[in-house]
């Protein structure tokens, strides 16, 4: 769901997703996700961009991931749920400053801290588009970044898939509900705390948790030619890497 068109650099990347022979009721329950994310962290944007960037360093995640993409300098990168840009520094480091980086994000707030720091660093080559992540704004690109995103789909497995059409290399990052005690209270607090967030009113908060890490890992599996898992940080963070093999 394109919001708004690109914001800074060029737009070249972005298109208008097609929507056409979508059921009306799977459009309905779109929307309402769409409203949730919102909602949700539209009201928590500068604390959310304060705890991103004092933890962004926290077990070499963000940097595992971009890595793991297998970036050229003068590639073109696009980012899902960019939040206040976190990523941007690492993501236009490995495209270099004549490679192309685009975030995307359906949280005005958010995409306007991300714009204030791509302003700061006098970044041309960063584009910013407000749009839905489950319905991508763009054509094409060299890979595809999300981090802590696919928890907030119901059908996690299906937007990665789309991501799959975007770019022949995807890293997903997510929280996993296995074998830390800690770290799992945790989880479970925080998918409590934010239950219309994640649409995790009711039920077991950790296992559908759990199923939407595994729908986006099986979802890379049946697309992508190879997919490297690691897990990091206690084993609480899980990285999915898949690339098609030319």
């Amino acid at each position: 769901m394109a919001e708004d068109p690109a914001v800074g650099g060029g737009g070249n990347a972005v298109t208008a997703p097609a929507t056409r022979g979508v059921n009306a009721v799977a459009l309905a329950a779109d929307a309402g996700r769409a409203d949730r994310i919102r909602s949700g962290y539209g009201r928590w944007a500068r604390l959310y961009d304060w705890f991103a960037r004092a933890t962004a360093g926290v077990g070499g995640v963000r940097r595992r991931c971009v890595a793991a993409l297998g970036l050229d300098p003068g590639d073109t990168v696009v980012e899902f749920g960019c939040g206040p840009g976190v990523n941007l520094p690492v993501l236009r480091d490995a495209v270099g400053p004549d490679g192309r980086v685009v975030g995307v994000d359906i949280t005005g707030p958010m995409l306007r801290r991300a714009r204030g720091l791509v302003d700061r660093r006098g970044w041309e080559n960063v584009s910013l588009v407000r749009g839905d992540a489950a319905t991508p704004p763009i054509a094409t690109a060299d890979g595809v970044l999300a981090t802590f995103v696919t928890s907030l789909f119901p059908d996690a497995g299906s937007v990665v898939d789309r991501w799959c059409d975007v770019a022949d290399s995807v890293a997903v990052a997510n929280f996993v509900p296995r074998g830390n005690r800690v770290a799992n209270a945790a989880l479970w607090g925080f998918t409590r705390l934010n239950a219309r967030l994640f649409d995790a009113a009711g039920g077991d908060a950790l296992a559908q948790l759990e199923t939407r890490t595994d729908a986006s890992r099986d979802a890379l599996a049946a697309r992508m030619d190879a997919v490297e898992t690691t897990r990091h940080v206690f084993g609480t963070i899980e990285i999915n890497a898949g690339a098609r093999v030319a």
